[in-house]
């Protein structure tokens, strides 16, 4: 595959996201990345101790927003040669789907992630 240049359309996995984004600028380890739609909304709670609630900090974690710039590692990137969906259809499908996937397991740390994202939800879609 050729290098990646900026105006190349890309999918990049950032944390626990995935997203469509436009490359903005080389920066040698990573590019700049422009967000344009999201694949995968982050999971919630400590990404250090997945799936865990005691004694532990539940983080809180927001997709990144449309047109945010992120420096994303060369190698968590792939090229993107599809559809770019809407930005605010692309976050609903994608939490939809998470908040799917948590509602299919009855056990606490589901149901503080849900609790989680329902407030996201409401900032997301005012």
């Amino acid at each position: 595959m050729a290098e990646l240049q900026p105006g190349d359309k890309v999918q990049a996995h950032y944390k626990t996201g995935k997203y469509i984004g436009e490359i903005m600028e080389d920066r040698g380890h990573a590019y700049l990345v422009k967000v344009l739609a999201v694949l995968k909304h982050p999971q919630q709670g400590d990404l250090h101790n997945p799936g865990k609630t005691e004694n532990v900090f539940f983080h809180e974690r927001k997709a990144l927003a449309h047109n945010e710039k992120a420096n994303i590692s060369k190698s968590s990137l792939s090229e993107h040669d599809g559809e770019i969906p809407n930005y605010q259809d692309s976050l609903r499908e994608a939490l939809d789907k998470l908040k799917q996937k948590l509602a299919a397991k009855d056990d606490e740390f589901s149901e503080k992630a849900q609790h989680q994202l329902a407030e996201l939800e409401k900032r997301y879609f005012k």
